[in-house]
Parts: C-alpha cells; structure tokens; sequence
C-alpha cells in the first residue's frame, strides 16, 4: 500500500484540526476586538465585586488561561495526554484548550473604572507608531512558523517536519521578538483605560515568567545551538532592559 494512502488521516481527525484552527484564529481575532473596542470604554459605574474583586477576578482567569501552558509543556501532561490521544492530535487538542481559554479570558473580563491617560498631538502618533511596530515584529516573528503546525493541523497529516533553528530578522536583536510586539500593542495605546492597563500589566508579567520555562525547553530541543544564540543575542525581550 503505498504510504500517502496509510497516512491520510479519518474525516473527523481532520475535521477536529481544521476546526481547532478555526477556532485559533477566532480567539485572535476576538481579543482584537476586545482590546479595541470593549476595554476601551469606561464604566460608568464601579463593578459590583468592587475594583479589587474585579482586578482579583481578571488575574484568576489569565492564571487559568497560563497554567494551562505551563501544566501541557510537562512531561507528565504530554504522557497523560498521549494515553487518551493519538500523538499526532496533541498539538490540536492543545490549540483547542487554549483557544477556549482565551476567548472566556476575553469575554469574562472585567471592566475596571478610570482612564489613566489619553494622549493627543504628536504622543498620540507616536503610540500609535509603537503599536504599529507591534503588528510588524509579530508578522515578523511568526512569518518563520508555519502556521498549520502551529494550528495543530499538519500534525493530524503527518506532514511535520524536524524544527530546525535560524536566526533571522527581529530574531537577530531580541530572542522573543513576538513579545516584544506584544508589549507595543498592549501599552502603546493612545487611550488607556484601567481595563487596557490591568490587561497589559497581567499579560505581560506572564510573558516575563514563562521565558525562562520556555527557553529551556529550547536548550532541551536544540542543546548548544540555542545556548550559543543565548550568548550572541543578549536581550530578551527589550533591548537594554530585559
């Protein structure tokens, strides 16, 4: 038999792929409109559970959304994972848990009262610049993923290929320049609402916390190579900073 007949996967694990897929991009593109429209707006009025309940409440929900990365990049979750799943689909269903996580996190997140700032005139466009190279690092920082493999969808097709290490664009100054435009897009808003900030602050710092988990999976992947990168591109995330 030959081998591209063995490999095609059931109607249903593609469907379950493809779906999770779908389903990826939508929670991008709901937080898209989140963050523009609705942490835009200041309440009216205080919420009910009080502005500590509500910033106690946002950051249970991104602990729930951010454990779920730390507990599924162990070891112990994959095995769990892998007697329940064929191994081929445990990218999928990884993508499927975080993308539901991540549209509640949106949806469920509280309004806090107050608008910190609201610039004007040449600050406003210079915000505006920052988000804008936001955009433009995460385009190019994603650009070197495929963005099936990262959906979980090759995978289910057993189309995947070994990963291989380049250093190419934004990757040459900051080792994770996809959150470096993440930090842009978040902060460099011309209006900031307390709910834009509160979501800034507690993604960020989460951002901050899971690089050192990450990188070591990267040295776990590619040894030397990744801890020779480390030496050569100094900066984190920030240039000069971290």
């Amino acid at each position: 038999m030959h081998p591209a007949e063995v490999a095609r996967p059931s109607v249903a694990a593609r469907a379950f792929a493809w779906t999770g897929g779908a389903l990826f991009v939508a929670a991008l593109f709901y937080f898209a409109y989140s963050y523009a429209v609705r942490f835009g707006r200041v309440p009216t009025a205080p919420p009910p559970e009080g502005t500590a309940g509500a910033i106690g409440l946002d950051l249970l929900l991104f602990a729930a959304f951010s454990a779920h990365h730390s507990v599924m990049a162990r070891t112990g979750a994959k095995r769990w994972l892998a007697a329940r799943w064929p191994p081929s689909h445990e990218r999928s269903v990884y993508v499927w848990i975080a993308s539901l996580l991540f549209l509640a996190v949106c949806a469920a997140w509280r309004p806090l009262p107050g608008l910190v700032y609201e610039a004007e005139g040449p600050i406003a466009w210079l915000l505006r610049l920052a988000q804008l190279a936001g955009i433009a690092l995460t385009i190019g920082g994603v650009r070197m993923l495929d963005p099936l493999e990262l959906a979980g969808i090759r995978q289910v097709y057993g189309e995947v290929t070994p990963p291989a290490f380049t250093v190419v664009g934004p990757y040459r100054w900051v080792r994770h320049p996809v959150y470096l435009g993440w930090l842009l897009m978040v902060f460099g808003t011309p209006t900031m609402t307390a709910t834009r900030l509160a979501f800034a602050i507690i993604s960020s710092a989460y951002l901050v916390v899971a690089i050192p988990w990450e990188e070591a999976s990267l040295v776990g992947v590619f040894g030397e190579r990744y801890r020779q990168y480390q030496r050569d591109v100094r900066w984190r995330v920030v240039p000069f900073l971290y």
